[in-house]
């Protein structure tokens, strides 16, 4: 991880570019997936099963009885956290239902809005390297609460064919029963043809390596939604020494663990706090077990000095981090600078990873520089907004000439005549 001191702003974008997708080379091993997937539907997904996963599956469903067992098979500790960030993720996230919006525009015209549940979901976990149960809470749960008729789960099985059983238990917690041992850009594949086993969906969920992102972002081709266009997960922190070095090493590293292409970054004020920080990750990366893949994903980072805190906010808001954590003396006047992250972490006693399990917030965020035009996910993922209008005679009357003017002037003579016939209507019947 190298130190960058005062660069220029033109050399920003090389500085804190990410690890660069090989598009081309993913996509064609990408399509020809879609391709069997559509024609051969479960038949080719064993067979991936068998080629990827290395695994032969005689069924795709998860069964019954494994889902049963799945309780017995967790500590106590992790069954209660487990349930501790249900709790919180189902205050946070059912705060954010919106009560349906009625407003009379002018008298005789009334306007509404609705949510309305996107009715068939499916849900992509995770399960290579990291077996993320947390995200079953982050997309779950909304789901569950914004009333989606149908929900699938799919997830990769390991080489004796079983789902990790903590992603069971945590599905099953919140009443999710369709779980497709299927991973990959097959997974994606499934939900959005269909098989015999797993249903099409209407839109997908859940983050995943770059196979599956390229699959989620060819699914929109077929008319399939996706949460959002998604890569490596990455953190900012932005720090000064009124944090303890350890504390700032300790969340870089945290993000640094997820994937070999994952990238942190850290900016600060002073040369010698950034020195510390980057002794402390080499003390702490030595006791990690997931070092080897945190050291490689610290080969795609950086650490870069600045001036003052205008320029700080420059920076942070031109990488726009899925993750972004404020640790500075004046952290209130920080914030407020920021226009352009996925989540953003207050304070030093707020790692990122309060917001990964259990703080409420959603951990499926948009990467990549993403935050410049997407939010993560939320209630509102999961629902799309249906507008109503209602008219009387009084409000035909009021708002039809104005309507006739705008249409006859767009030449659509037809628009203006469905208002047209309306209002003689009413002349004749009074």
């Amino acid at each position: 991880m190298n130190i960058l001191v005062n660069p220029e702003e033109k050399v920003w974008k090389k500085a804190v570019e990410r690890p660069v997708f090989k598009t081309k080379q993913i996509n064609k091993i990408v399509k020809p997936i879609l391709r069997k997937v559509k024609r051969n539907g479960d038949k080719a997904l064993i067979k991936y099963a068998y080629e990827f996963d290395h695994v032969e599956l005689e069924s795709l469903l998860v069964p019954q009885s494994e889902i049963k067992a799945a309780a017995d098979e967790l500590s106590p500790q992790l069954k209660e956290a487990i349930q501790k960030a249900k709790a919180n993720i189902e205050r946070f996230h059912q705060a954010q239902e919106t009560p349906e919006l009625i407003e009379e525009v002018m008298p005789g015209v009334v306007c509404r809005r609705k949510s309305v549940a996107i009715q068939r979901v499916g849900l992509y976990i995770p399960g290579g390297t990291a077996p993320l149960f947390s995200t079953v809470l982050m997309l779950g749960i909304p789901a569950k609460i914004a009333g989606c008729k149908e929900i699938v789960l799919c997830t990769p099985p390991n080489v004796e064919g079983k789902v990790h059983p903590a992603i069971i238990y945590t599905a099953d917690l919140i009443g999710i029963h369709k779980i497709v041992k299927v991973g990959g850009a097959q997974a994606v594949a499934a939900m959005t043809f269909g098989t015999d086993t797993v249903p099409q969906v209407d839109k997908i969920f859940g983050p995943g390596n770059q196979f599956v992102t390229a699959a989620k972002q060819m699914a929109t081709k077929y008319g399939v939604a996706i949460d959002m266009p998604a890569g490596p997960s990455e953190v900012l922190v932005y720090a000064d020494d009124s944090t303890p070095a350890e504390f700032v090493a300790a969340d870089l590293l945290s993000q640094a663990e997820h994937g070999v292409d994952s990238q942190v970054v850290l900016v600060t004020h002073s040369q010698k706090f950034a020195k510390k920080v980057l002794k402390e990750i080499d003390a702490q990366l030595e006791v990690l077990p997931r070092k080897d893949i945190a050291a490689k994903s610290l080969d795609n980072s950086v650490a870069i000095v600045v001036k003052d805190l205008q320029e700080a906010l420059n920076l942070i808001n031109f990488y726009a981090p899925e993750h972004l954590i404020i640790s500075v003396e004046n952290e209130e006047e920080a914030v407020e600078g920021i226009v352009n992250a996925g989540s953003i972490f207050i304070g030093k006693y707020t790692p990122e990873s309060v917001g990964d399990y259990a703080s409420g917030t959603n951990h499926t965020l948009p990467t990549y520089g993403y935050a410049r035009n997407y939010s993560g996910v939320s209630l509102d993922s999961f629902v799309k907004k249906i507008t109503y209008q209602k008219l009387s005679p009084e409000g035909i009357q009021n708002i039809g000439p104005t309507v006739e003017v705008m249409a006859e002037n767009e030449l659509l003579h037809a628009h203006k005549n469905a208002v047209t016939v309306r209002l003689n209507s009413l002349k004749k019947n009074k």
